[in-house]
């Protein structure tokens, strides 16, 4: 597919098969597990160790948080990993750059996983068939090899030695909305069509 919406509908995810049936249980770093579109402060979440992840200000107004599954992609219109082009936000694939299925492109805030935060951008769609068992954000593969502990491969645009990990369990914090097309609140599945916005 070359439409900017259709780019991740089919792509292959190399180190998915390990965990995608995987049940991932537990509470937030906020103390629930459902979103809450509540304006509040977050409190900082301290890192277990230090890394090379982006880090989040200390302290950040959240305007939505929750938490979701996330696996990782990277598109620089190689062709390798089915990836066709831009994302669509039409800027060049980079590090902090992500994709929703449904949330406005440009949206800005930050992942935590593990202790560890990374900030992001929503530059693109995806993912598309895994959203609909609720992977809800394509995490870029450098920030994922980062998170994940492993290593990104520039040739095979896969990550590595990170023990087969293709989805983990996140907790997300929006700090802006994006004014791009896309829908403001819950993660919705690629086919819900909730990216038109």
């Amino acid at each position: 597919m070359n439409t900017l919406f259709g780019l991740r509908k089919n792509r292959k995810l190399t180190a998915l098969t390990a965990v995608a049936g995987a049940a991932f249980v537990g509470v937030s770093a906020f103390g629930v597990t459902a979103a809450s579109a509540a304006p509040a402060a977050v409190a900082p979440v301290k890192a277990a160790h230090t890394s090379q992840v982006a880090q989040a200000p200390e302290m950040e107004q959240a305007i939505f948080h929750g938490s979701t599954r996330g696996s990782y992609f990277w598109d620089d219109a190689s062709g390798r990993q089915g990836d066709t082009g831009l994302p669509a936000i039409g800027k060049p694939m980079q590090k902090g750059l992500f994709s929703s299925p449904s949330w406005p492109l440009g949206t800005e805030g930050y992942i935590i996983y593990k202790g560890k935060k990374a900030k992001f951008f929503i530059g693109d769609r995806g993912p598309g068939v895994p959203s609909e068992s609720g992977v809800m954000l394509d995490i870029d593969g450098k920030t994922f090899a980062e998170l994940t502990g492993g290593s990104w491969n520039t040739n095979t645009l896969t990550v590595e030695n990170n023990g087969g990990e293709g989805h983990i369990a996140i907790d997300y914090v929006v700090t802006k909305w994006g004014k791009g097309p896309g829908t403001k609140g819950t993660p919705q599945p690629f086919s819900s069509g909730a990216w038109r916005g």
